[in-house]
């Protein structure tokens, strides 16, 4: 088959295809013929080596085969698993490859098949992966920061993958307000398309004081992805007894807060990666899983494919990200 190599860890273009071995299934395990397979930013900050010994993302080892998020057919399966698997289409997450996260960016891969979910003939491929890792991840945010009635939640990095999900999944709770943050004119229209009352452009010198203008009592909940400045920022425009999620870090650098500084205001500081949101059991990762593609299916929530690459234009793929060129989620079809 052919599949996407990391041989060295560096820029998009170390992301080389190759002809490697099919991969077999194992006991309890699916082998999928992948129709789609998602990129996760932070896929592209481990591409580079700066994950190594500080995200359970990172490879173990090189070569490495990138990807998590797959999407496909069923053509063979593993011992003790039913062979009517076989012609089902499926969406799951990649079974760990020399110890480490990865084997998606291929035309092969395998999952597993208990912690896999057999697809309506209605959702496509590609809206179907955009929604396993980045929509269980939304929905931990709105369930961890337990957003609801009279809410005003401000949702960083708004068009990215985890921000036009989160969008929806806070009004669904019943957020009063949504006010995204995004980089570029041209990406307003988009943030509210997806569920914000009030788009801001973060290229704007006095984007904090638009934001104080549309909730003068300051926001109750933030999602910060992004971390580094903008993550302090937004830090200082929590309400008195609101909560700052820390769930990401697409500028380089965590979001540093005060612990006495927040203990003073009455500010609850979350991590996505720590309780109560992760490590999360598998039980609660099928049961977010199962209700965020339920929530296609009833129209609470709508999917956005921002890109499409072939399996060889990997690099390019990356390089987009990266370069913030993109909204919604970026996926390959091999």
């Amino acid at each position: 088959m052919r599949a996407i190599v990391v041989r060295e860890f560096g820029g998009p273009e170390v992301l080389r295809i190759e002809e490697v071995p099919d991969p077999v299934p194992g006991a309890g395990e699916l082998l999928v013929r992948v129709v789609a397979a998602g990129i996760q930013f932070v896929e592209t900050q481990a591409r580079t080596g700066a994950l190594q010994g500080v995200s359970p993302v990172a490879p173990k080892s090189l070569p490495w085969i990138p990807g998590r998020e797959v999407a496909g057919d069923v053509i063979a399966v593993g011992a003790g698993v039913a062979p009517d698997w076989v012609g089902r289409r499926v969406l799951g997450l990649t079974v760990p490859v020399n110890g480490g996260p990865g084997g998606g960016y291929a035309e092969l891969a395998v999952v597993q098949a208990e912690n896999s979910h057999q697809l309506p003939d209605t959702l496509d491929y590609a809206d179907a992966v955009s929604l396993l890792g980045t929509g269980r991840t939304a929905l931990a945010l709105i369930e961890q920061s337990e957003v609801g009635k009279g809410d005003t939640v401000l949702v960083e990095g708004a068009t990215g993958a985890v921000g036009v999900l989160s969008m929806q999944l806070a009004h669904a709770a019943g957020a009063e307000r949504v006010i995204a943050l995004v980089r570029g004119a041209e990406k307003l229209k988009l943030a509210k398309d997806f569920g914000a009352d009030v788009a801001i452009d973060t290229s704007a010198d006095d984007w904090p004081a638009q934001v104080r203008a549309a909730a003068p009592e300051g926001v109750t909940v933030v999602l910060d992805g992004v971390g580094g400045e903008l993550g302090a920022t937004t830090f200082d425009l929590v309400a008195r007894g609101g909560r700052f999620v820390i769930f990401g870090f697409s500028s380089g650098a965590m979001t540093k807060v005060d612990p006495d500084h927040a203990a003073e205001r009455g500010v609850s500081v979350l991590s996505y990666f720590g309780p109560p949101t992760g490590p999360r059991s598998p039980e609660v990762l099928q049961r977010q899983s199962r209700d965020v593609l339920a929530a296609v299916a009833d129209g609470t929530l709508r999917t956005l494919v921002g890109a499409r690459y072939p399996l060889d234009q990997a690099a390019q793929a990356h390089a987009a990200i990266a370069a913030r060129r993109t909204s919604g989620k970026t996926v390959l079809e091999p």
